[in-house]
């Protein structure tokens, strides 16, 4: 183990029940914990001192969902809908991605976890064609200096053939007992609401390994509460159920989640921009389901927290007030708060996660620890609600240290131990495979799909006298 480690002065928010904010606060790493939280704390001869003065030191934050063989292809489906990307990869070039494919995405998205400050991220690895593209997706992760879970998919098979396959079983009784604390695994599959109920055999084998599940339920036009029936009545669910998205589910069914002690990773750049539903962190907050936070894919969306505290927030808000104006009403003041969403984006996806030493800053927790600190920065300061700054201000330049299992990762700005220039040669020849196998014209098409047509207003504002025909006729 590295020697001790102490973060000095900085405004440390430990992620406690009473939402703290401790001032002019160290904390002291030893090994791979926490050893103390405190002001002007004495220290072992030989600790190194990080300065966090005019920074904040948080929890390393948790991603509870996150496509990472995805990563290689970052931001190719910018203007895509939710059906676009079906077809893509679910239905047409999913298929093509090699061991090797799975391998670069991975490594990308793990380097860029830790970059900004996620210390644990779910690989929600459903382009797990063989068992060949699940050891290269492990062997990505394990060369990274991050905490992640190998959620085990396969988008090209049903899951009640593949996860009762004996090369997935031998696989994942393998991964499940050779596990350790930086590499954990789970099963991930999606429940249609068939009534024959086939996912049945996928949750009896999941059982039979004693590992948890993770679903994508509620998701326009894809899976509904019919899954969440099922899976219930059948006795798998349980407080080890992750739902992702649950965006258009009834309230039976967030009942059900909610009597199990299910949780639900909400990808609120997802949901609002690809349509799986609106972001449903109002709906769980009122039936009391615990919430997490993801990313979804990078070949959308951006691949940090920071993105996802604050498209919550905005989400969460924008419905309060429409709600709101429909009864002729003004809100106010605001349900959810910034404490809330930065609670949710660590100890949130401890809990979902069963980690109780994650996603908070107190003696005995793991250490995985962050320090936002940027004094090139016109927005580091002034740092006044500290919450509210982690939430609308901060981004992922701002991560100044990164410490994962008591080891930092991320120093003064820079990654430590991480060869990117590999990285991009590895993401560059997916790149040319790909390219060359689909066909350029294939690619530039699927990149660019055409744009419907609509009727615009060219002049939609009130306080000018200028209308035009299309203006005045939808007024």
């Amino acid at each position: 183990m590295p020697g001790p480690l102490v973060l000095r002065g900085g405004t440390v928010l430990p992620v406690d029940d009473a939402r703290s904010v401790l001032h002019d606060t160290d904390v002291l790493i030893v090994d791979d914990r926490i050893a103390a939280v405190g002001a002007a704390l004495d220290v072992p001869a030989g600790t190194r001192e990080i300065d966090g003065g005019g920074g904040i030191v948080m929890p390393g934050m948790i991603d509870t969902h996150r496509h990472m063989w995805q990563t290689a292809m970052r931001g190719y489906g910018a203007d895509w809908t939710l059906s676009q990307y079906f077809v893509w990869y679910y239905l047409e070039n999913g298929r093509h991605f090699r061991p090797d494919d799975i391998r670069a995405g991975n490594r990308l998205a793990a380097i860029e976890a830790i970059d900004a400050g996620v210390t644990t991220t779910v690989d929600w690895s459903h382009g797990l064609q063989t068992v060949g593209h699940a050891e290269a997706a492990v062997d990505a992760l394990r060369s990274v200096p991050g905490r992640f879970v190998l959620a085990y998919g396969n988008i090209q098979q049903g899951p009640w053939e593949w996860a009762t396959s004996n090369d997935f079983r031998a696989f994942a009784t393998a991964l499940r007992d050779t596990a350790d604390d930086m590499l954990g695994f789970q099963m991930a599959f999606d429940v249609t609401g068939d009534p024959e109920f086939p996912e049945r055999a996928a949750y009896e084998v999941a059982r039979e390994l004693d590992v948890a599940t993770t679903t994508h339920a509620g998701v326009w036009g894809a899976t509904n509460d019919d899954g969440i029936r099922l899976a219930h009545d059948a006795g798998f669910l349980n407080e080890r159920s992750i739902f992702v998205h649950a965006a258009t589910l009834s309230a039976d069914s967030y009942h059900r989640i909610a009597a199990t002690g299910g949780s639900v990773s909400v990808s609120t750049e997802s949901e609002q921009s690809a349509g799986q539903g609106y972001p449903p962190t109002w709906a769980l907050r009122s039936h009391g389901i615990p919430v997490s936070l993801s990313m979804d894919t990078s070949v959308w969306w951006s691949g940090d927290l920071f993105s996802a505290m604050r498209t919550t927030l905005g989400a969460d808000r924008s419905r309060e007030h429409l709600e709101a104006h429909a009864r002729g009403e003004t809100v106010t003041n605001a349900a959810l708060r910034a404490d809330q969403v930065v609670e949710w984006a660590t100890r949130g996806g401890a809990q979902a996660l069963g980690r109780s030493d994650l996603g908070r800053l107190e003696p005995g927790a793991k250490a995985d620890v962050v320090l936002i600190k940027n004094d090139r920065s016109p927005v580091s300061f002034p740092l006044l609600n500290p919450h509210g700054h982690v939430a609308f201000q901060a981004q992922r330049g701002d991560v100044h240290t990164v410490i994962v299992d008591g080891t930092v990762v991320k120093d003064a700005h820079e990654l430590v131990g991480v060869d990117l220039a590999a990285a991009r040669r590895e993401v560059e020849s997916t790149i040319e495979y790909l390219r060359s196998t689909i066909g350029e014209e294939a690619w530039q098409q699927g990149m660019h799909p055409e744009v419907p047509a609509t009727t615009l207003l060219d002049n939609p504002y009130t306080y000018t006298d200028y209308a035009s025909s299309a203006t005045h006729s939808q007024r």
